[in-house]
């Protein structure tokens, strides 16, 4: 029973050590005290901002990994604030996007926050913090501190910057969504475009309303990793649907697209194709197509110095050539004379072939200065002339 005791208490310690682990928003900020705490997995997201039944499949598209819920007050008033938990600050960001509602004013609580009356939205790195209460525009210096605790906890690193290729002319504020799969795709952006755009392959999409002819249209533009994918996409959209008049028989609404180089425009809701025409025209790729081979650049050097080089080589060569030829027989010398017989010519390695010119017999010594006996072996013919021999070694 002690032990059963022991091992309940246990798992107890750990999932409570598990539970606080996973706790990013503090217990209290600013005379804000929390009054209520909940986290939940990535099966299960709050749709605080959004009605459809679809807010968990958009999520899990942005990389949701999980998320925290709490309710804080001071005196009579209270703040519901939910966190969501991405897997990195791209995902984070379309999350940001996408939770953003109409009418939400820029913010100075992070680089990229927005407020209204009765809601805030701030972007921390891979986290995203949806505030709700009463008169939060009055609560800049709050909001700040509640910021800043949840800043400690999370992770850094670059944003999209798809949304540089948005034309700015004609832009709604605060229309702009980055999309990173085609369920989100399919709920803000009219044709069911989001299975025929390829974002299993690396694609990315940014979209936004204009004002076109007195209502509103909305620009797509998509971003592939190589010019040929745009290429193809493009085609393949032109077969499916009523793309640039490619199905003039067909009762869907027209669609209108361009591409330019890596990026892929798309227009739903134009009044005519002229304006829809006018506003392509705006979108300009962003990328730079750039030669990464080393190269060089070849400069003939002149008369003076192609002179002066030749004869400073020459030198070069001359006192090198000098300085081995002293070294090598300085050496050879030195050794012969410290060491006779010892490393260079030894008797046993030096064998002279007599022609028997000479009444002398020939002693291989006798060409160095060095003592030593007459070679063993017959000897020359006494009775030829002349002195005449040639020294072999092997």
């Amino acid at each position: 029973m002690h032990r059963l005791l022991s091992f309940l208490f246990a798992a107890l310690l750990v999932t409570s050590v598990s539970a606080s682990a996973q706790q990013i928003l503090p217990h209290s900020f600013a005379g804000w005290s929390q009054t209520g705490d909940q986290i939940f997995g990535a099966s299960s997201v709050p749709n605080a901002a959004n009605s459809e039944a679809s807010a968990a499949g958009v999520a899990a598209e942005y990389g949701f990994t999980g998320g925290e819920h709490a309710t804080y007050t001071q005196g009579a008033e209270s703040l519901d604030v939910t966190l969501y938990r991405m897997k990195d600050p791209t995902g984070a960001y379309g999350e940001y996007s996408y939770q953003r509602g109409p009418g939400m004013q820029r913010a100075d609580l992070t680089e990229h926050s927005s407020i209204a009356p009765d809601r805030a939205l701030v972007l921390a790195g891979n986290l995203v913090v949806d505030i709700q209460g009463k008169n939060l525009n009055a609560r800049n210096a709050d909001l700040k501190a509640l910021v800043s605790d949840v800043s400690q906890h999370a992770q850094e690193g670059p944003l999209p910057t798809l949304w540089q290729d948005l034309p700015q002319k004609n832009l709604v504020e605060g229309t702009d969504r980055y999309v990173l799969g085609p369920q989100t795709l399919n709920q803000l952006f009219p044709g069911g475009l989001g299975e025929s755009i390829g974002f299993s392959r690396g694609a990315e999409a940014e979209l936004a309303q204009y004002h076109l002819g007195g209502r509103n249209a909305t620009l797509l533009i998509v971003d592939f990793p190589t010019p040929q994918m745009a290429v193809h996409m493009l085609g393949d959209i032109k077969t499916k649907y009523n793309v640039n008049g490619s199905q003039p028989g067909s009762s869907a609404p027209p669609l209108y697209a361009v591409r330019s180089l890596t990026l892929l425009a798309v227009v739903a809701g134009a009044p005519s194709q002229s304006q829809a025409d006018a506003l392509l025209a705006q979108v300009q790729s962003g990328a730079v197509l750039t030669w990464d081979e080393p190269t060089f650049q070849f400069k003939e050097p002149s008369i003076e110095m192609m002179v002066v080089g030749a004869i400073e080589g020459t030198g070069v060569i001359c006192l090198f050539a000098l300085v081995a030829g002293l070294a090598f027989g300085g050496v050879r010398l030195l050794v012969k004379r410290s060491m006779p017989g010892k490393i260079f010519d030894r008797t046993s390695y030096v064998e002279v072939l007599q022609m028997g010119l000479v009444s002398k017999p020939i002693n291989a010594e006798d060409f160095y200065g060095t003592p030593g006996g007459a070679p063993t072996g017959p000897g020359p013919d006494k009775n030829l002339p002349d002195r005449v021999a040639l020294r072999i070694f092997r």
